[in-house]
């Protein structure tokens, strides 16, 4: 057993997190030292761990995450301190939408790329992107670095709780959910989509549309399809195991 865990809280969330962040950097859905994962542990959200400032997410440990206090501005002036686009994004989100338990905010390509385009929407061309379907949110207001007032107002657009998907116009995504793993599940998927529907509209042709009703059929099914998400993560975990990953100290 790694020391740290003795005198650490929440130490399976911390393992999940850390992976989740190993992960995203070995899929290049990260950007550089940018973006954050962050996961509330306390009743109302308000208390949540994030990545440290401006390390990167290949490097992350369980041990290295810290924790923030949404209500707490002195947050900030820690040696440990968040960014102030981490605080803004984040801490808006924890304060203000409840059922966020978990928040994943990325610049990865295809996302960034449909979140670039005029149109923002993502059609259900395939079975990925019917998981999606009336499931997201276009932010379309953006103003800047996501500090506290940009922050703020992204989290007043997640009013309707079966959007668990902000595609923040001239930005990149943020995505929610109540655990490391369900989240992590939807920000893989959701790339995963955008970067077929990318790739098809480069082919110039027509592309399948599926009906509504088929789509949200298969949202639902999707939705309740046992474990995919617990067991995506689990197989994560046991791959980085397998190779020695220093992750989980």
């Amino acid at each position: 057993m790694n020391t740290h865990q003795h005198n650490m809280t929440h130490w399976a969330e911390r393992v999940d997190m850390a992976a989740a962040f190993r992960w995203t950097a070995r899929l290049n859905m990260h950007e550089g030292v940018a973006n954050h994962i962050s996961l509330a542990i306390n009743d109302d959200g308000t208390k949540f761990l994030m990545n440290p400032n401006q390390m990167h997410f290949s490097r992350i440990k369980a041990s290295d995450l810290i924790t923030v206090d949404a209500h707490d501005p002195d947050t900030l002036k820690g040696p440990d301190a968040p960014d102030p686009t981490a605080w803004g994004l984040h801490g808006g989100i924890h304060r203000l939408v409840p059922h966020a338990r978990c928040a994943m905010h990325v610049h990865s390509i295809f996302a960034t790329v449909l979140a670039s385009l005029k149109d923002s929407r993502l059609p259900p061309i395939d079975q990925n992107c019917a998981t999606f379907f009336d499931r997201y949110v276009i932010d379309d207001g953006y103003g800047g670095l996501a500090f506290e007032e940009e922050g703020t107002r992204c989290a007043a657009l997640f009013s309707d709780p079966k959007q668990k998907v902000m595609i923040m116009g001239n930005h990149g995504v943020l995505v929610i959910g109540e655990t490391v793993a369900e989240t992590f599940n939807r920000m893989y998927y959701f790339e995963r989509s955008c970067e077929t529907y990318i790739r098809a509209l480069q082919t110039g042709m027509e592309l399948r549309v599926l009906p509504d009703d088929i789509a949200e059929k298969t949202a639902q099914e999707l939705e309740t399809y046992p474990e995919q998400d617990i067991r995506h993560l689990a197989e994560l975990k046991a791959v980085l195991d397998d190779e020695g990953s220093s992750y989980s100290q």
